[in-house]
């Protein structure tokens, strides 16, 4: 009866109804709002309007760049905002924000208002910015709590989409407003505040159900993102080599459209053949379902245990627990280890940002064509993608098999950083090509390194406030880096370039700097900070070597307790052998 049934039309109805309300497509979702949520990484697209426009020097675009910078890592806010609301409320206040941040600043470029002060400036990019961390948290974190035992692929895939997010959204613009670049700031306005509004009710908190095919539906996830990946390279170079008409841009935009809703594809066959097995089940009557008990209320005694230890906290502030243990928030700031890591991100992640959020001046310093800046920001926006992925999973890998710490892997990624910044500070022939890569894969290698190295060296329980500690150290970076060093050279090789000429600059006229010596100063700097760097970094080697030696993950294999649903028809696995087993069977 429910078989029959469930073929009728009203069985479709259900059918549908299932798959838009389950776990899948709310993954989906989340897909869709991180591959747009990444407009900071665009910067460099449309700086140089900015600057024109508004009549900025070099060390004003720069600080507009470090607040940007500050909006996009700061997400304490969001963080707290999500302890106590749902998702929905998260991804609104982030759509809002998104929009209302990029669209003053469209108004002011566009020169539809007056021009605004500085701080202004500096406040609208930084709030259109921090709507990032909204969206990180809204869909990220809920799509963890939603899938506990498979957080490191759903980590690695998702913040490899907002890597990527860069190249579509630019994909995109061509095909909306082909070459227009004041309209690229109002469509980083509209659009991902749009894909947000749209799936709000979609993506929540869902009971954690384990099924036996997760992995593999993740992994099925991963080589679509990775053909997306791969097409939007071939169209990066093809774009480079040809001049596309309007036609062809369009055409380009519909393909990556229809890439970005592949995923549908497995949403459906998988949510339909949940269905279809659930329905299969009830009608014999010979399944049980296995969920997870909700976690009891703390009794008073709890309650009173757990004051009295956020109270003692701060009498062992410097009397920490080992490696891998619940740090408390104190313990882990005023730790060595958190201090190493807070230098390696603000220097080493500091020195990669400088170097794409100005890469827009760095190619026009050098005589590169726009065409070829367009490219530079989009192989930065897929090779993040790919440094993403690729050190989460690969980390990961060597990890379990061979004991190579993620410190070490972190070292690795900032030395070979030290050659993009060279390949700038010498001017080298089609080098920022070459840079480009580098820097994005280097870049977006880092920020899974460092997240992991905090959870395992600090444990899980406030996992989300060290976790936005940590990123807040590049902000730190760049406004080291990026103004003070960067912004501030480049203009004085541009008035002197003026000075030299006898000219001089005129009011509201923006300053620009041509030839090597433009960033040749900055860019060795930077590769001095760089390896420093790398220096302490391997001190944290060091320091970590015999706890990556050991069983970092004995713990939780000894305190899993939670039973595991499988697919409909399957039977329950309850021990740890045994779900390590099916664990082995998925992979």
């Amino acid at each position: 009866m429910m078989i029959a049934s469930s073929k009728s039309s009203g069985g479709g109805r259900r059918i549908l109804l299932h798959v838009f309300t389950g776990r899948w497509f709310m993954v989906f979702a989340s897909l869709l709002i991180m591959s747009v949520a990444g407009a900071t990484y665009m910067f460099a697209l449309y700086s140089g309007d900015i600057k024109q426009s508004l009549g900025y020097d070099q060390t004003t675009l720069n600080l507009l760049s470090t607040f940007k910078d500050l909006g996009g890592n700061v997400g304490i806010i969001s963080g707290l905002i999500n302890e106590i609301s749902p998702p929905w409320v998260v991804l609104l206040l982030g759509a809002l924000m998104n929009f209302s941040g990029y669209f003053m600043i469209w108004l002011a470029v566009s020169k539809k208002i007056a021009k605004p002060p500085v701080w202004q400036m500096c406040l609208f990019i930084c709030i259109g910015a921090n709507s990032q961390t909204f969206a990180n948290t809204g869909a990220l974190v809920t799509c963890v709590k939603n899938f506990p035992e498979s957080r490191g692929v759903v980590l690695g895939l998702l913040k490899g989409f907002v890597g990527l997010s860069g190249a579509i959204i630019t994909q995109l613009y061509h095909g909306f407003y082909g070459h227009d670049t004041y309209s690229l700031i109002l469509f980083i306005g509209w659009l991902p505040a749009a894909v947000s509004v749209v799936f709000l009710r979609i993506v929540r908190v869902l009971k954690v159900v384990r099924q036996a095919s997760e992995l593999k539906t993740f992994y099925q996830f991963l080589y679509i993102s990775l053909g997306l990946a791969g097409f939007l390279m071939v169209i990066i170079i093809t774009q480079n080599r040809l001049r596309f008409s309007g036609f062809a841009y369009a055409t380009t935009a519909t393909l990556v459209i229809i890439l970005l809703l592949a995923p549908l594809g497995v949403v459906f066959r998988q949510e339909s053949k949940h269905w279809h097995d659930h329905v299969a089940a009830v009608n014999n009557n010979n399944h049980r379902f296995d969920f997870v008990p909700p976690p009891r209320e703390n009794s008073t005694e709890e309650k009173e245990e757990k004051e009295e230890e956020e109270v003692s906290c701060w009498r062992s502030v410097f009397a920490p627990p080992a490696r891998g243990e619940d740090f408390t928030i104190l313990q882990a700031v005023f730790s060595v280890d958190m201090m190493i890591l807070f230098a390696t991100t603000t220097f080493g992640v500091g020195g990669t940002l400088t170097a794409i959020d100005n890469l827009g001046q760095i190619g026009r310093s050098l005589g590169y064509p726009n065409t070829s800046i367009t490219t530079f920001v989009t192989l930065v926006s897929i090779w993040n993608y790919m440094g993403r992925v690729t050190s989460g999973f690969l980390s990961e890998l060597l990890l379990a098999k061979y004991k190579f710490p993620r410190p070490l892997m972190l070292t690795m990624v900032l030395c070979v950083s030290c050659v993009g910044h060279l390949l700038i500070a010498f001017g080298v022939p089609n080098g920022l090509y070459v840079s480009s890569v580098i820097m994005g894969f280097c870049f977006g290698a880092q920020w899974p390194l460092i997240f992991a190295i905090i959870s395992e060296i600090f444990g899980l329980k406030y996992y989300s406030t060290l976790y936005n500690l940590g990123g807040g150290a590049s902000p730190v970076g760049a406004y080291i880096l990026n103004v003070i060093v960067a912004g501030r050279l480049y203009d004085k090789e541009a008035q002197k370039q003026l000075t030299t000429n006898g000219m001089t600059r005129k009011k509201d006229e923006d300053l620009s700097c041509i030839g090597v010596e433009c960033y040749k100063t900055s860019f060795l700097i930077i590769t001095g900070a760089t390896l420093f760097a790398c220096f302490i970094s391997f001190i944290l080697v060091i320091r970590t070597r015999e706890f990556y030696r050991g069983d970092i993950y004995k713990k939780f294999r000894e305190a899993e307790v939670t039973e595991m649903v499988d697919a409909p028809g399957e039977p329950s696995v309850k021990s740890p052998t045994e779900r390590k087993r099916v664990e082995e069977d998925n992979s």
